[in-house]
């Protein structure tokens, strides 16, 4: 069974995540979208060989700017 997993199945309130531990949990997971995505970009500016692995990388950064604005929206809704 999964009731072993299920951590709040007792109503334990100590397992409830309040605003500031999911606005931490939000602000590192944008930190590390913003890192990847600056990773991204020099890594494509520096490739000159294959324009398709540029375009990719590219691509992913686009991805994390995405969800960088998402989770930026979402801290802003706790504040």
């Amino acid at each position: 069974m999964n009731h072993d997993k299920d951590y709040d199945r007792d109503y334990d309130r100590e397992d409830v995540v309040n605003e500031q531990m999911l606005r931490d949990i939000l602000q590192r997971s944008l930190d590390q979208e913003n890192e990847l995505m600056r990773n991204y970009l020099i890594v494509a500016d520096r490739i000159h060989h294959d324009e398709e692995l540029k375009h990719r990388l590219r691509n992913f950064a686009e991805g994390n700017a995405k969800r960088t604005r998402q989770l930026e929206d979402e801290i802003h809704k706790l504040t």
